[in-house]
Formats: C-alpha cells, sequence, structure tokens
C-alpha cells in the first residue's frame, strides 16, 4: 500500500480533487489536518486519508493498525486513499528527528494517480 502510494510528478485533480474541497473546505486545510494528524501521532504510527461512508476523513493509528481493522483494534476506521508511515525508521536517516520536515515532504511525492484509484474503488 505505502510503497504504490508515492511517486513524483502526479497531479490531485478530478473526483478526488473535488471531494477533498468538499469535505475539508480547501486542499490547503486538507493537508494541515493530514499534517497534524501525522505531526501528533504519538510514537510509531500512520496518518491516513480515508473513504468513511459519502465523507473523507483524516484519522491515524497506532504501530501497524489500519483503519481496515475497524475501530475496535484500531481506533480509526475507512478505506484507505493515502496513508504516510510515521514510524522512525521511516524518515529517520534523512530527517532524523524533524518528523515536521518529513511530512512536509510527503506532498511532493504522493502518488496522486494511485489515490485517484482508491478513491473511485471505495465508492
Amino acid at each position: 500500500f505505502f510503497w504504490k502510494g508515492l511517486k513524483t510528478g502526479t497531479t490531485l485533480q478530478g473526483e478526488l480533487k473535488a471531494a477533498i474541497e468538499k469535505d475539508f473546505g480547501s486542499i490547503e486545510k486538507f493537508q494541515e489536518e493530514f499534517e497534524k494528524a501525522a505531526a501528533t501521532r504519538f510514537g510509531s504510527g500512520w496518518a491516513w486519508l480515508v473513504k468513511k461512508g459519502d465523507k473523507l476523513a483524516v484519522v491515524s493509528t497506532a504501530n501497524q493498525d489500519s483503519p481496515l481493522m475497524g475501530e475496535a483494534i484500531s481506533g480509526a476506521s475507512g478505506y484507505p486513499i493515502v496513508g504516510l508511515d510515521v514510524w522512525e525508521h521511516a524518515y529517520y536517516l534523512k530527517y532524523q528527528n524533524k518528523r515536521p520536515d518529513y511530512i512536509k515532504a510527503f506532498w511532493n511525492v504522493v502518488n496522486w494517480d494511485e489515490a485517484a484509484a482508491r478513491f473511485a474503488n471505495a465508492k
């Protein structure tokens, strides 16, 4: 899931972009909420953009948990569209303890084509 979600040179567009703007108010507000979820995840875990019912939401999970595991197990639910690994092993060699820098850089490598396909499959 994670590696397929990374690719340079793709653009957020189409139905996914429209849904993000509808559910978060703007792309910038979505990114702020996603970055906050990633930065405030204590210890190891993930930040996610998920489809829950007919809306998009940002959630985070601890350790290796996924929203697919459901609320009772992971504390979050939804169909994953975008996921960011915030375990230290994902960023420490390049960013050391600067998790916020790693999170900001993530937007340069999100594979929006893959995210759009996941969004379409979630319908």
